[in-house]
Formats: C-alpha cells, structure tokens, sequence
C-alpha cells in the first residue's frame, strides 16, 4: 500500500526482532529489519522508514553511534528514533536522548506501553511535516505577491516595447534574431509569473457538485494534440455512473493536467504510454495519471513538490506543487510511486462527501 506507514527495526536478538515484526504488522504497519548497527545504517538510506526502533547493544556499531550517525545526516535526521535497551540507569537513558534519539524504552518491555510510544513518535512526526509545509507555503505565499509586484509589471514593458521594435525591424535583420530571444524569454518569465499567481489561488475554492470522470477526460482534452503528436498510446479506464463530488471545477481540472503534462514530458523512449483511470476506493475518489516515462530518483521523489524544483531543462516546477496544493484544499491526499525507466504513477484521492438524493459505498 502507498501509504503504510514504515518502521525499521535494528536489533541483534533474532526472538525480539520477530516479535517486533509480527507485532507491528498486525497493527498494519510495513517493516524491514537489519541484525546489526552497520547493517541497519545500510537498511536507513535505502528503506527511509517512517521510524525506527533501535537497540542499544548490538555488534560491529552499536545503537548510539547508529542514532548518531543517523541524526547527523541531513536526508534521514527528520526520521524519529525509539531506541531500546536492557540498560535502565538514567545516565544510559540520558545519553541516548543526548545523541538524539526521540524516545528511550527499556527491555523486557510491555508491548501495550511500546505502541504508544511509537505511535506519540508518528504523530508527531506528522505534525511537524504539516508545520514545516504550511511555513514553506506562507513563505511561497509571500513571495509570489513580491514576484507579481516587483516583476509583473516590468515583464509587460519590456515584451510590449520588444514586440513593438520587432516589427519595425526588417525581416532577416540580424538585430530582429536577437530580439526574438530577448521575447522568448520573456515568454518563460510571463508563464513563471503566471503559474506563480495560480499557486495562490489553489487555496481559494468554490466547490460544487461535480463529475470527476467529466473534469478529467477535459484535462486529458487539454493535451490531445501533444499526445496524439508525440504518439502516445492513451488508455482510459473510467468507473460507470460516479458519484458526484464537492470540487472546485477549474483548480481541479488544472491540477489533473499538470499531472498529465508532468507524464507526457516524461515520455522520451520507445515505449509511451498514459493510462489514466477512476475508481472508488474506501470512500474516496480515486484518479491514477500512470505513465511509462522516464522515471524519477528516489533521493528527488521527496522534493517533487517543492516549488521551483524540477528535473527538465527548462521552466520551473510550479505545475506539481499547484496540483499538491489544489488537493490539499479539497482534504484530498496525492501519491507517487515511480522507478527510474519504468515510468511514474500520481494517485489523487479525493473524499466523497453525501450529496442529497446520492447514495454514496
């Protein structure tokens, strides 16, 4: 499942890392384990769990210099560290929290008392994402008024004056090529200033009662011709009779064909292909863009979001931030999953919400 929460479990005693498992992943938790320290910071990089439950004791690195190690590297140091151990004198307590781990639980422990610990650590692993988000939207917030004051206004002098001399230049004139970059790449800035003011609107909706099958095939409608251009096979597999959902119609739809426009310029080699479905799936809607692009490093997948980051070789990212932004407003959740040269799947769910004289499963 996409979005099961992770826990790695680093410990030498086989008896209690098969407890550990077992127990977590009846609580519906996904689990990797790692037998000793060195082979647990190995597990850390390339699992990135959601938590990890460390002990103390354990051969070739030992569960502090692991904590520490972790803690000191800026990718995994946000990872909480519930560490465990035979060791109950305060000052081996005090050195564990010192060095950064998060929580400090001794052997033999009561399994009841060990959950809710980890689950305290998860919650407030969330709350801290949730923040660190909203301060970086506020900050984005903030910039895109300065960005539609300070250059708005100059980038319609400068493109309005440059068409103007263009015209009056003749044609082949070697002035008029150069004046020709000079408005292409104004075109960039206008779309970036643009793209950047549609952020702010992502939070402001007016919802309605509406069709997500309808909303989507106009995103995909958006891109016909690019695809029918770079010969893409399109494959849409869309629910009969869907319920109807409360949804800004517009912000949604551009949030769908960011995605959209987000696989078709991940399709570069032999094989392209778009496959866009819709479902229900525990009570939300549920809208998949699958495409068999490219791809996207799992160290980058975790930035996909962020504004201005972008893997192309021009323009800035601000398409997949907006879509984030859009969901987010309709309490919906969006998803990735991608391997490198495999191709990227966007999952957006959406909750159904009773509309009178509607049924909804």
């Amino acid at each position: 499942m996409t979005n099961t929460t992770k826990i790695l479990i680093i410990d030498d005693n086989i008896d209690t890392v098969e407890l550990l498992r077992k127990r977590f992943r009846i609580e519906g938790y996904e689990t990797a384990e790692a037998y000793d320290g060195e082979e647990g910071l190995k597990k850390v990089s390339e699992y990135v769990p959601d938590l990890v439950v460390l002990d103390v004791m354990m051969p070739k690195i030992d569960g502090y210099e692991v904590c520490k190690r972790i803690k000191q590297d800026e990718s995994l140091k946000q990872i909480p560290i519930l560490m465990l151990s035979a060791k109950s004198q305060v000052p081996d307590k005090v050195k564990g929290l010192d060095i950064g781990a998060d929580d400090y639980i001794t052997k033999p422990f009561d399994f009841k008392e060990l959950m809710a610990r980890v689950r305290t650590l998860l919650s407030q692993k969330t709350e801290s994402k949730k923040l660190a988000e909203k301060e970086k939207f506020d900050a984005l917030d903030h910039f895109v008024d300065e960005v539609s004051h300070e250059v708005r206004n100059p980038l319609v002098a400068i493109g309005g004056f440059g068409r103007r001399l263009r015209d009056n230049l003749p044609e082949g004139s070697q002035n008029r090529k150069y004046i020709d970059i000079i408005l292409k790449n104004v075109e960039v800035l206008e779309r970036m200033v643009h793209e950047l003011i549609a952020l702010k609107g992502a939070t402001l909706c007016y919802t309605e009662p509406s069709d997500l099958n309808e909303i989507t095939m106009n995103a995909v409608s958006i891109y016909k011709h690019e695809i029918e251009k770079k010969h893409i096979k399109l494959i849409l597999k869309f629910m009969e009779n869907p319920p109807m959902i409360h949804a800004d119609q517009e912000n949604i739809t551009m949030a769908i064909s960011n995605l959209i426009e987000n696989s078709i310029e991940a399709m570069v080699g032999d094989k392209r292909e778009l496959k866009i479905s819709t479902s229900v799936t525990d009570g939300y809607f549920e809208i998949q863009v699958a495409d068999s692009g490219k791809g996207i490093d799992k160290d980058k997948l975790k930035n996909i979001y962020d504004p201005f980051f972008t893997s192309k070789t021009y323009g800035p990212g601000f398409g997949l931030t907006f879509a984030l932004k859009t969901i987010q407003s309709h309490k919906g959740i969006i998803s990735v999953e991608s391997n490198v040269n495999e191709g990227t799947t966007f999952t957006v769910r959406l909750p159904i919400k009773a509309i009178s004289g509607q049924k909804t499963s």
